[in-house]
């Protein structure tokens, strides 16, 4: 017995009142199961498409968050232009140089104020040093006059610039800064924080930090083992609180900060790109340079940054600091990682690789809602026991009777209004059902009495007495039902024309209409399966789900199914016994030893072999009775002959009303009577 559990919690507007369930989701899948014989596929198909709950609303499926990343991806495009980074770096050294401008003249001036107001014997001494100052001042005026064009020689000239001003100095020093950390985010997001106004022994420690890098990468690609215990013991405060575990783990978080620096560059233009490669190799000694420039080309080499950098096409104005464009080629590559994931579950129905505090970070909490809805339809199909919960996900057996009840409610409905198998039988005996209801006793029913109601017709007719005096007409029996046990065998044509015409979709539905009749309403029936196309076979009731047409073969090989279902309902002894024809094509294909012949136009051997068939079915009392899919010539006068041998019936249908016919004749083929 299935326990469900229920939790109940503080309404906070985000609760799903008409969520589905496991049983309305496996209803939901069971048309898609029937087509694609592939419950994964089918739960990969709503999860791709999202559905309506139960009120209506429209439920967010892959695709639409796909859609929403790509939105918001184009959204940012259009906004910015990376150009702008350079032209950033531009305005802060042309505010510096303004600032240190300003700050000659002010010093200058507060110099010819001191000597202006200073004591005669001070005088002297006041005037050498305005001066010397001015000498400087004039030297600095030189060297920001000649500074040259672009933001690298003008920031490499200013490291050697003898800031008058400490406010210019200081913004200087933020920019250099700046730069260092963006240099140092290659590498890891600490480093890029602890780099900002490191000691020239830090930047040497750094060095030797770099030179060990690229000997652990030179011996991984030699072959070798790397000393990353050893590395890590060393410089491992400089890669914070979650350091990696592993080489492998390093080069990965290193190839993930280098590619979003490599990104950034390739979505510029090239005079621009060239501007920040001398703006960021200006900041750094040639040593340190040097370092940089072997750990780039070594990770290149071991890793290729092919996957992961990627030139975004920027089309808009909006203009963005360093910082502010390495945190958007962070967001951007998120995206790219997040869409890829994205598609990979579209494509496996797997929702493991989607990061869902990544959706939330990147398009908001209505997409971590959405994957949350979405991960649960697996885990509801799982903990309702119709499928199981390895990764191939396959019905079991209470899944297959679900969609087997779902098909009897669609091709069944129209005989909901009368009562299931109510004719008619011509013998009466005992061992039936009892019913509900009684009638009076007459000569010859089974003596099955209702003392109560017996003893209540004596009393009506003489009164209370002691004793009870009772005469034949006070006797009243139960009635009964009487039963015939049928064995059925349906015939489903798997042919090619099954498929390509869409009628077997239908037809593998109506079969699982038929059992989950036979188990809910007649237990004791027996129902047989088999398909065929160039040769025939039992298909068990496990693997009717997933039974599908044969695409590559060609063949209608009628007289085999016909050989086979004779010798299945062979077993069954008494009762009914009879098949159900399921197809669109006359016989193409016949039986010789073990081997099958197939021949189209149809030949006249085969024909006259699958005839022989059809008589020996009928010598054996198994009735025919067959549904056509289709009208031509060639099986309207093949069916014609089938029947005027066997006495079965004939019905022609479409896929769209094939289960009303094939599930009506299936209970009037029934025997029932109510003794009276």
């Amino acid at each position: 017995m299935l326990y469900r559990s229920y939790r109940y919690s503080q309404w906070d507007g985000t609760q799903e009142i008409f969520s589905l369930d496991a049983e309305e989701l496996m209803d939901r899948l069971s048309e898609e199961v029937l087509k694609q014989g592939d419950v994964m596929r089918a739960l990969r198909e709503m999860m791709r498409q999202g559905y309506q709950n139960r009120d209506g609303q429209q439920m967010t499926g892959l695709r639409d968050l796909l859609e929403q990343l790509k939105n918001r991806r184009r959204q940012e495009l259009q906004q910015y232009n990376m150009d702008a980074v350079v032209e950033d770096i531009q305005e802060r050294l042309e505010d510096i140089i303004r600032t240190e401008r300003a700050g000659i003249d002010r010093r200058l001036e507060e110099a010819q104020q001191q000597v202006a107001g200073a004591p005669e014997d001070q005088r002297s001494e006041q005037e050498g040093l305005y001066k010397l100052l001015e000498q400087r001042a004039g030297r600095n005026r030189e060297k920001l006059d000649n500074l040259p064009e672009g933001v690298g020689g003008q920031i490499k000239e200013l490291m050697e610039y003898d800031f008058i001003d400490p406010e210019a100095q200081q913004k200087f020093q933020e920019l250099l800064d700046m730069l260092k950390s963006q240099i140092a985010q290659n590498m890891s997001q600490q480093m890029s924080e602890q780099i900002q106004g490191m000691t020239p022994e830090q930047m040497a420690a750094m060095r030797e930090m770099l030179d060990q890098l690229n000997q652990m990468m030179r011996d991984r690609m030699q072959g070798q083992e790397p000393d990353f215990e050893g590395f890590m013991e060393q410089f491992g405060s400089m890669f914070g609180d979650n350091p990696p575990q592993n080489f492998d783990e390093l080069m990965e978080r290193m190839q993930q900060q280098l590619g979003q620096m490599q990104s950034l560059m390739d979505s510029m233009s090239p005079e621009m790109r060239q501007e920040l490669e001398q703006a960021l190799s200006s900041v750094l000694d040639p040593e340190t340079q040097r370092a940089m420039s072997e750990f780039a080309s070594l990770m290149e080499r071991m890793m290729p940054m092919d996957d992961i950098r990627r030139q975004y096409p920027f089309l808009g104005d909006d203009s963005l600091t360093m910082e502010q464009a390495m945190e958007l080629m962070r967001k951007l590559q998120e995206q790219d990682k997040l869409e890829e994931a994205l598609q990979q579950a579209m494509r496996t129905g797997n929702l493991e690789d989607v990061d869902p505090d990544k959706l939330a970070e990147l398009l908001g909490d209505e997409a971590r809602r959405a994957w949350e809805e979405l991960d649960r339809l697996r885990k509801l199909l799982e903990e309702a026991g119709y499928v199981t919960g390895d990764d191939k996900m396959e019905l079991t057996a209470r899944g297959i009777r679900r969609i087997g009840q779902k098909a009897l409610q669609e091709v069944f409905v129209h005989l909901k209004k009368d009562r299931i198998g109510a004719h008619q039988m011509d013998s009466r005996g005992a061992n039936g059902d009892l019913l509900g209801d009684t009638k009076p006793y007459e000569f010859g029913d089974p003596f099955l009495v209702d003392l109560q109601s017996t003893i209540k017709n004596a009393i009506l007719r003489a009164g209370p007495q002691v004793p009870v005096q009772l005469k034949p007409d006070d006797f009243e029996i139960y009635r009964q039902e009487h039963m015939t046990k049928t064995a059925t065998a349906v015939l489903l044509d798997q042919s090619r024309s099954m498929g390509l015409f869409n009628n077997f979709a239908a037809a593998k539905k109506v079969t699982l209409a038929l059992l989950a009749l036979i188990r809910t309403q007649y237990p004791r029936d027996s129902l047989y399966i088999i398909g065929f196309s160039d040769y025939a076979r039992e298909i068990k009731e496990e693997d009717m789900v997933n039974a599908s047409w044969n695409s590559w073969v060609s063949g209608t090989n009628l007289h085999h199914a016909l050989m086979l279902s004779r010798k299945l309902l062979s077993r069954e002894k008494g009762g009914n016994r009879q098949i159900l024809l399921i197809t669109d094509g006359e016989p193409t294909t016949h039986l010789e030893g073990d081997r099958a012949f197939f021949a189209y136009p149809p030949s006249y051997r085969t024909e006259q072999e699958t005839l022989k068939e059809v008589k020996r079915c009928t010598q054996e009392n198994i009735l025919i009775n067959t549904f056509m899919l289709e009208n031509t010539y060639q099986l309207v006068n093949f069916v014609d002959r089938m029947t005027r041998i066997n006495r079965g019936r004939t019905f022609y249908s479409s896929s769209a009303n094939l289960g009303e016919y094939v599930l009506v004749d299936y209970v009037n083929n029934r025997r029932k009577r109510i003794s009276a």
